[in-house]
């Protein structure tokens, strides 16, 4: 059988791990060649041996999605090596536990750069090329954190706000031209992000507590788990959906 994402070409941002990797590796299987755009070559490289030994194909590309000439170099790479670009997963991110009055200027700069200019950054240059396909799909990380707050996180909060918002603004805009844009808003993953969080609390251990203690479900999500959400998204069964959001948080935000 053809996969769910036969004859696409999907370029996924932070796709070198967390929940990029295993989104990653679910496109190729559903047959989608794939390009990872990261900062991480090793672990870049890495996935895409991982896919190519499992039968996929792939190829990485070391892009920083904050500078718009590497967001024009990972668009013009995924079209010169494949021929076409269908797919954009805008996953790249990076998080601050800090409240307002401990960030920094330079911090709140970063979070802002990566998970806001680049979802700018990377759209802005796959839409011209999207258009040439007669559509396309582009699907960003949001979080439950771009609905609802949390104490501290506050550049963090922010930017996923405003990825959800610029995924509404992107949807209509384009929406004629049959360029779908959506929003995951996941709830807490186990990716080597929150693994970086957890290690920066005075108490590790205890903080890992509190944090599932806020699960309805029970237990922390999966990469895996946002990555058949971001399938769903890509493919042509949600060929009616744009402008909203998959929430997929174990029941977080229903209370």
């Amino acid at each position: 059988m053809a996969g769910r994402l036969a004859g696409k070409v999907a370029l996924i941002t932070g796709g070198a791990s967390g929940i990029g990797e295993a989104t990653a590796k679910l496109f190729a299987q559903e047959g989608a060649k794939v390009v990872i755009a990261d900062v991480q070559t090793a672990k870049g490289k890495a996935v895409v041996t991982a896919i190519k030994a499992a039968g996929g194909e792939a190829a990485f590309i070391r892009a920083n999605v904050a500078r718009e000439g590497d967001a024009k170099r990972m668009v013009a790479f995924t079209v010169k090596r494949y021929g076409r670009l269908d797919i954009l997963f805008n996953n790249a991110g990076v998080e601050n536990p800090k409240p307002e009055v401990e960030t920094s200027v330079a911090e709140w700069d970063r979070i802002m750069d990566v998970n806001v200019k680049g979802v700018f950054l990377g759209t802005k240059y796959a839409i011209p090329e999207m258009k040439k396909n007669g559509g396309g799909s582009i699907i960003n990380t949001s979080s439950i954190f771009g609905l609802v707050g949390s104490p501290g996180f506050a550049a963090y909060h922010a930017s996923k706000g405003a990825v959800r918002l610029l995924t509404k603004s992107t949807a209509l805009a384009h929406a004629a031209e049959n360029i779908r844009c959506n929003a995951i808003c996941p709830g807490v993953i186990e990716t080597p992000m929150f693994a970086e969080v957890l290690s920066a609390a005075p108490d590790p251990d205890r903080a890992r507590a509190e944090w599932l203690a806020t699960e309805p479900i029970g237990r922390f999500g999966r990469p895996d788990d946002i990555a058949y959400g971001a399938l769903y998204l890509a493919s042509d069964e949600s060929s009616y959906v744009t402008g909203t959001e998959l929430v997929i948080d174990g029941g977080y935000t229903a209370r």
